[in-house]
Protein backbone atom coordinates (compact mmCIF):
# COMPACT_ATOMS: atom_id res chain seq x y z
CA UNK A 1 0.00 0.00 0.00
CA UNK A 2 2.79 2.44 1.23
CA UNK A 3 4.38 1.87 -2.05
CA UNK A 4 1.42 2.80 -4.88
CA UNK A 5 0.71 5.54 -2.31
CA UNK A 6 4.48 6.50 -3.30
CA UNK A 7 3.67 5.76 -7.22
CA UNK A 8 0.24 8.22 -6.83
CA UNK A 9 2.21 11.04 -5.58
CA UNK A 10 5.27 10.78 -8.08
CA UNK A 11 2.51 10.99 -11.10
CA UNK A 12 0.85 13.82 -9.64
CA UNK A 13 3.88 16.50 -10.77
CA UNK A 14 4.15 14.51 -14.30
CA UNK A 15 0.12 14.69 -14.87
CA UNK A 16 0.08 18.53 -13.76
CA UNK A 17 2.48 19.14 -16.72
CA UNK A 18 0.38 17.25 -18.95
CA UNK A 19 -2.19 19.27 -17.89
CA UNK A 20 -0.62 22.56 -18.36
CA UNK A 21 0.53 21.67 -21.52
CA UNK A 22 -2.64 21.83 -23.09
CA UNK A 23 -3.76 25.01 -22.10
CA UNK A 24 -3.89 27.55 -25.00
CA UNK A 25 -1.67 30.36 -25.46
CA UNK A 26 -3.04 33.55 -25.48
CA UNK A 27 -3.97 34.51 -29.33
CA UNK A 28 -1.43 37.79 -30.18
CA UNK A 29 -2.93 40.49 -31.31
CA UNK A 30 -1.57 41.66 -35.22
CA UNK A 31 -0.41 45.52 -34.22
CA UNK A 32 -3.13 48.78 -35.75
CA UNK A 33 -2.46 49.80 -39.14
CA UNK A 34 -0.96 53.08 -39.52
CA UNK A 35 -3.73 55.84 -40.08
CA UNK A 36 -3.33 57.38 -43.86
CA UNK A 37 -0.96 60.32 -43.29
CA UNK A 38 -2.65 62.66 -45.92
CA UNK A 39 -5.64 64.85 -46.26
CA UNK A 40 -6.47 63.84 -49.69
CA UNK A 41 -5.60 60.09 -49.07
CA UNK A 42 -9.19 58.77 -48.97
CA UNK A 43 -12.10 57.50 -51.17
CA UNK A 44 -15.56 58.33 -51.31
CA UNK A 45 -18.30 56.97 -49.46
CA UNK A 46 -21.95 57.32 -49.08
CA UNK A 47 -23.56 60.43 -48.52
CA UNK A 48 -26.24 61.51 -46.38
CA UNK A 49 -30.08 60.25 -47.00
CA UNK A 50 -31.68 61.84 -44.21
CA UNK A 51 -34.52 64.66 -45.03
CA UNK A 52 -33.67 67.83 -45.22
CA UNK A 53 -29.71 67.41 -44.44
CA UNK A 54 -26.79 68.33 -47.17
CA UNK A 55 -26.77 65.97 -50.49
CA UNK A 56 -23.18 65.42 -49.01
CA UNK A 57 -21.64 63.47 -46.10
CA UNK A 58 -18.05 63.67 -44.94
CA UNK A 59 -17.58 60.36 -46.38
CA UNK A 60 -19.68 60.57 -49.04
CA UNK A 61 -20.11 63.07 -52.39
CA UNK A 62 -23.22 63.20 -54.73
CA UNK A 63 -21.91 60.62 -56.23
CA UNK A 64 -20.98 58.04 -53.51
CA UNK A 65 -20.71 54.25 -54.23
CA UNK A 66 -22.27 53.07 -50.83
CA UNK A 67 -21.66 52.93 -47.35
CA UNK A 68 -17.56 51.74 -46.00
CA UNK A 69 -17.28 50.12 -42.94
CA UNK A 70 -13.92 52.11 -41.90
CA UNK A 71 -15.30 54.37 -40.04
CA UNK A 72 -18.79 56.19 -38.76
CA UNK A 73 -19.68 58.82 -41.29
CA UNK A 74 -20.29 62.34 -40.76
CA UNK A 75 -23.45 64.77 -41.52
CA UNK A 76 -24.53 68.16 -42.01
CA UNK A 77 -26.33 71.34 -43.09
CA UNK A 78 -25.08 73.76 -45.91
CA UNK A 79 -25.75 76.89 -45.39
CA UNK A 80 -28.27 78.19 -47.87
CA UNK A 81 -25.66 81.23 -49.36
CA UNK A 82 -23.13 78.98 -50.32
CA UNK A 83 -23.14 77.50 -53.86
CA UNK A 84 -22.55 73.55 -54.38
CA UNK A 85 -19.57 72.86 -56.87
CA UNK A 86 -18.68 69.79 -58.53
CA UNK A 87 -15.75 68.65 -56.67
CA UNK A 88 -12.82 67.93 -58.82
CA UNK A 89 -11.34 65.29 -57.58
CA UNK A 90 -12.47 61.96 -56.20
CA UNK A 91 -10.59 62.63 -53.07
CA UNK A 92 -13.00 65.40 -52.30
CA UNK A 93 -16.29 65.19 -50.25
CA UNK A 94 -17.80 68.39 -51.02
CA UNK A 95 -16.96 71.38 -52.32
CA UNK A 96 -18.93 74.84 -51.60
CA UNK A 97 -18.21 78.50 -53.37
CA UNK A 98 -18.81 80.86 -50.67
CA UNK A 99 -19.57 84.52 -52.15
CA UNK A 100 -16.84 87.52 -51.78
CA UNK A 101 -17.74 90.72 -50.25
CA UNK A 102 -17.26 94.32 -51.53
CA UNK A 103 -13.71 94.72 -51.69
CA UNK A 104 -12.62 90.97 -52.48
CA UNK A 105 -11.49 90.08 -55.68
CA UNK A 106 -12.43 86.22 -54.99
CA UNK A 107 -14.73 83.78 -53.69
CA UNK A 108 -13.78 81.90 -50.65
CA UNK A 109 -14.63 77.78 -50.92
CA UNK A 110 -15.28 75.30 -48.29
CA UNK A 111 -13.83 71.79 -49.08
CA UNK A 112 -14.81 68.46 -47.09
CA UNK A 113 -12.84 65.52 -47.24
CA UNK A 114 -11.84 62.68 -45.09
CA UNK A 115 -8.24 60.88 -43.94
CA UNK A 116 -6.28 60.15 -41.03
CA UNK A 117 -3.05 61.21 -39.04
CA UNK A 118 -4.20 63.04 -36.20
CA UNK A 119 -5.38 66.29 -35.44
CA UNK A 120 -2.10 67.91 -34.36
CA UNK A 121 -0.16 66.61 -37.30
CA UNK A 122 -2.81 68.56 -39.75
CA UNK A 123 -3.15 71.76 -37.96
CA UNK A 124 0.60 72.18 -38.06
CA UNK A 125 0.42 71.27 -41.59
CA UNK A 126 -2.26 74.37 -42.12
CA UNK A 127 0.04 76.11 -40.65
CA UNK A 128 2.69 75.44 -42.67
CA UNK A 129 0.31 76.79 -45.69
CA UNK A 130 -0.09 80.06 -43.80
CA UNK A 131 3.83 80.67 -43.71
CA UNK A 132 3.79 78.77 -40.07
CA UNK A 133 1.49 80.98 -38.55
CA UNK A 134 0.43 80.47 -35.08
CA UNK A 135 -3.14 78.70 -35.29
CA UNK A 136 -5.99 79.21 -33.30
CA UNK A 137 -7.35 76.35 -31.64
CA UNK A 138 -11.16 75.69 -29.97
CA UNK A 139 -11.68 72.25 -29.34
CA UNK A 140 -15.65 71.36 -28.97
CA UNK A 141 -18.09 68.76 -28.29
CA UNK A 142 -21.35 68.90 -31.21
CA UNK A 143 -23.73 66.48 -30.66
CA UNK A 144 -21.26 64.05 -28.85
CA UNK A 145 -18.47 64.41 -32.01
CA UNK A 146 -14.98 65.50 -31.14
CA UNK A 147 -14.40 68.79 -32.96
CA UNK A 148 -11.54 71.23 -33.34
CA UNK A 149 -11.89 74.49 -34.52
CA UNK A 150 -9.10 76.02 -36.65
CA UNK A 151 -8.23 79.78 -37.42
CA UNK A 152 -5.31 81.18 -39.36
CA UNK A 153 -4.75 84.55 -41.06
CA UNK A 154 -1.62 85.87 -43.55
CA UNK A 155 -0.32 84.97 -46.59
CA UNK A 156 -1.69 81.45 -47.88
CA UNK A 157 -0.04 78.92 -50.39
CA UNK A 158 -1.71 76.16 -51.51
CA UNK A 159 1.35 74.28 -51.98
CA UNK A 160 4.08 72.38 -49.08
CA UNK A 161 6.86 74.57 -49.03
CA UNK A 162 9.55 73.48 -51.42
CA UNK A 163 6.05 71.48 -53.45
CA UNK A 164 5.22 74.95 -55.79
CA UNK A 165 1.85 75.29 -55.23
CA UNK A 166 1.61 78.72 -56.93
CA UNK A 167 2.74 82.36 -55.41
CA UNK A 168 1.25 83.25 -52.10
CA UNK A 169 -1.88 85.23 -51.47
CA UNK A 170 -1.51 87.98 -48.91
CA UNK A 171 -4.38 88.75 -46.61
CA UNK A 172 -6.14 85.25 -46.57
CA UNK A 173 -7.81 83.60 -43.95
CA UNK A 174 -8.65 80.15 -42.96
CA UNK A 175 -11.64 79.31 -40.53
CA UNK A 176 -11.46 75.46 -40.06
CA UNK A 177 -13.14 72.39 -38.52
CA UNK A 178 -11.41 68.99 -38.14
CA UNK A 179 -13.92 65.77 -36.75
CA UNK A 180 -12.09 63.20 -34.49
CA UNK A 181 -13.79 59.42 -35.33
CA UNK A 182 -10.60 57.99 -34.24
CA UNK A 183 -8.11 56.59 -37.08
CA UNK A 184 -10.32 58.90 -39.55
CA UNK A 185 -10.79 62.68 -39.28
CA UNK A 186 -13.29 64.63 -41.48
CA UNK A 187 -12.15 68.25 -42.79
CA UNK A 188 -14.07 71.27 -43.23
CA UNK A 189 -11.95 74.12 -44.53
CA UNK A 190 -12.84 77.05 -45.83
CA UNK A 191 -10.27 79.80 -47.31
CA UNK A 192 -10.48 82.74 -49.49
CA UNK A 193 -9.93 86.48 -48.87
CA UNK A 194 -9.77 87.68 -44.75
CA UNK A 195 -12.30 90.04 -45.22
CA UNK A 196 -14.89 87.35 -47.38
CA UNK A 197 -14.37 84.50 -44.52
CA UNK A 198 -14.46 86.62 -41.51
CA UNK A 199 -17.95 87.40 -42.81
CA UNK A 200 -18.83 84.37 -43.50
CA UNK A 201 -17.89 82.91 -40.19
CA UNK A 202 -21.78 83.10 -38.45
CA UNK A 203 -22.78 80.69 -41.66
CA UNK A 204 -19.67 78.31 -40.64
CA UNK A 205 -20.44 78.67 -36.98
CA UNK A 206 -24.23 76.67 -38.08
CA UNK A 207 -22.12 74.27 -40.23
CA UNK A 208 -20.39 72.93 -37.35
CA UNK A 209 -23.24 73.37 -34.63
CA UNK A 210 -25.40 71.22 -37.42
CA UNK A 211 -22.63 67.99 -37.45
CA UNK A 212 -23.56 64.70 -36.43
CA UNK A 213 -22.59 61.22 -36.78
CA UNK A 214 -24.84 59.52 -39.31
Amino acid sequence: MTRLRSLSLAALPLAFALACSRTPEPEERAPASPAAAAESSTKPASSDPRPGASPHGAMGSSGGSGPTAAAPDVGWDAPGAWTSMPNPSPMRKATYKIPRVAGDDADAELTVSSAGGGVQPNVDRWAKQFGGATPKTTPRTVNNLKVTVVELKGSFSSGMPGMGGGAPKDKQMLLGAIVDAGETLHFFKMIGPEKTVSASRKDFDALVSSLRAK
